[in-house]
């Protein structure tokens, strides 16, 4: 399960959405969940998952990484489900001994786990079709205008990428240590939830051993580089807007318009 997170990695291809600036990748995610929590009814859930499914048609991403990404928060789909099925109030489905199902309950649940999984599809889209390099060039250009107020804002983009970059790493390490336990004899898999999350916990001391070594050697690299920061840093390779970004806006602009009608009611389906 661990290697099934697909949020932090990168899938190089030469797709229209790969080659898209990372500012508009970046700002478009954003409006995506921005316009996801504006989202009302089944429509307009419609039309959100209709706009991740054309982004990820286009970006040639197969759909078995894509899925993949989905598996570990099934059990927090089923989870959030059941919370509103069963404390929604309305009218009556079925009974579980002292619980009670609504029909208000289940479409409310059914409207929250698709906005989940949306959620997750779409912001592993962006790193899986954005280079840390960019995505680290995008995010300081877009918070560009903070300098103004002393906040380091290569610094802050720096540490947003390199913590996305880190999940994977972190993830495969510990995959590793899991196996190299397995093998000594340690069980993850039998007994209840408890008994499964206390024998996670001899996992988390190499682990976190691990990750500070591995913060300790890149910090180490930066300094024998004589990185210094966005202080005077020049690019290799500079942003700019251009017709697929442009095209990829207007593209974009009819879905969340569409959830904007249907928010204010001026539109009915």
């Amino acid at each position: 399960m661990l290697k099934n997170l697909t949020i932090g990695q990168y899938y190089p291809s030469d797709s229209v959405i790969h080659r898209l600036d990372p500012r508009v990748k970046i700002a478009l995610t954003f409006a995506f969940i921005v316009f996801l929590f504006l989202a009302r009814g089944a429509t307009g859930y419609a039309l959100m998952a209709a706009y991740s499914i054309l982004a990820a048609a286009v970006s040639r991403i197969p759909a078995g990484i894509l899925l993949r990404g989905l598996r570990p928060i099934l059990v927090l789909v089923i989870i959030a489900f059941l919370i509103h099925l069963f404390i929604t109030d309305g009218v009556v489905w079925f009974r579980v001994g002292p619980l009670v199902a609504t029909r208000e309950g289940a479409r409310i649940g059914v409207l929250m786990a698709t906005r989940i999984i949306l959620l997750i599809f779409t912001t592993s889209l962006l790193t899986l079709t954005t280079s840390p390099i960019a995505l680290t060039d995008g995010l300081e250009r877009l918070m560009a205008p903070a300098q103004r107020f002393g906040i380091p804002v290569h610094e802050l983009a720096m540490m947003i990428t390199i913590a996305l970059r880190f999940i994977p790493a972190l993830l495969d390490e510990a995959d590793r240590i899991m196996k190299a336990q397995m093998a000594r004899g340690a069980d993850f898999e039998s007994g209840n939830v408890v008994q499964r999350a206390r024998s996670l916990v001899p996992l988390l001391v190499p682990l976190f051993i691990s990750a500070f070594r591995r913060a300790d050697d890149l910090a180490l690299a930066m300094e024998a580089r004589c990185y210094r920061g966005g202080h005077s840093r020049t690019r290799l390779r500079q942003l700019r807007i251009g017709a697929p970004d442009i095209a990829a806006c207007l593209v974009s602009l009819p879905f969340m318009v569409g959830v904007i009608l249907l928010r204010m009611g001026w539109v009915r389906w």
